[in-house]
């Protein structure tokens, strides 16, 4: 297992028994909104605090992207190719619902190449990982994308808008679509997740608008590694900087992207 990605790991489980803890008393968690539908808890720093300590103290001068402390150039000419992106509770209206759909999601980019991956569902201790050019794994087993290729019979993940809706009626229209071609539309409301799921067949694509780098940066690698495919609305590998994801496995992957590009005229995100 490549050093980093070990790292990587203690830090997810260390964040997980936060999260774990906190959520057998969810009336106690105290919740802030940082603007309207986007909510963030002590959990969410505590987690994303011991995150830090973990990944700094064995790589001090590499670069942090994360979603609550925000961006820190790294220092020395090591480091400064190297950021970690961060998303410490991934499904955080999820957490404080008690919904129990949320995840750790750690990456590590390489002058801009995410090249280590870890996504940890602490409810089902699920610890799913990737290296780049060395696999994707579920608990220490080999996953694979799942292998269908009909349309119809696949299970479609998907995220609605939920911070603004400028692109709401197209991604209606698109929904619709994709409900009416496959067996079913799944929004469980943790990207990270979402994506894993993905790369281990447990959905057969997936596709969103508006994500966070630290939303997809580990579930892309993951996809990519378990046999996947993944853009943006182009088909382009553009997805991190644009936020808007598409992914499958390759025989769907092409199908989905063929429905959401054939909504072009009306009001696709760029």
């Amino acid at each position: 297992m490549h050093p980093a990605l070990n790292i990587a790991i203690k830090a997810a489980r260390r964040a997980g028994q936060i999260i774990n803890r906190a959520s057998m008393d969810l009336e106690s968690v105290r919740v802030a909104a940082k603007r309207p539908k986007d909510y963030v808890t002590e959990v969410d720093q505590a987690a994303e605090a011991a995150i830090l300590e973990v990944l700094r103290e064995a790589y001090p001068n590499y670069g942090i992207l994360a979603e609550e402390t925000g961006a820190f150039p790294g220092s020395g000419a090591q480091g400064a190719e190297f950021q970690w992106i961060i998303d410490p509770l991934d499904g955080t209206t999820n957490f404080i619902h008690g919904f129990p759909q949320y995840a750790v999601s750690i990456a590590l980019a390489h002058q801009g190449v995410v090249t280590q991956a870890v996504v940890y569902d602490p409810n089902r201790n699920e610890l799913f990982t990737a290296t780049r050019g060395r696999g994707a794994f579920l608990n220490d087993r080999r996953i694979r994308v799942s292998n269908r290729a009909k349309l119809a019979d696949t299970l479609i993940g998907t995220g609605f808008p939920f911070r603004t809706f400028d692109h709401a009626d197209t991604y209606l229209n698109i929904f619709r679509e994709v409900t009416e071609k496959t067996a079913g539309v799944r929004r469980p409301g943790a990207a990270a997740l979402d994506l894993a799921y993905v790369a281990c067949g447990r959905l057969d694509g997936f596709w969103e608008f508006g994500l966070a780098p630290w939303d997809s940066a580990a579930g892309s690698l993951l996809i990519l590694e378990a046999g996947g495919l993944i853009s943006d609305l182009a088909g382009e590998a553009n997805y991190l900087d644009s936020g808007n994801v598409v992914a499958g496995n390759p025989k769907v992957f092409g199908q989905l992207l063929q429905i959401i590009q054939s909504h072009r005229d009306e009001r696709l995100p760029a």
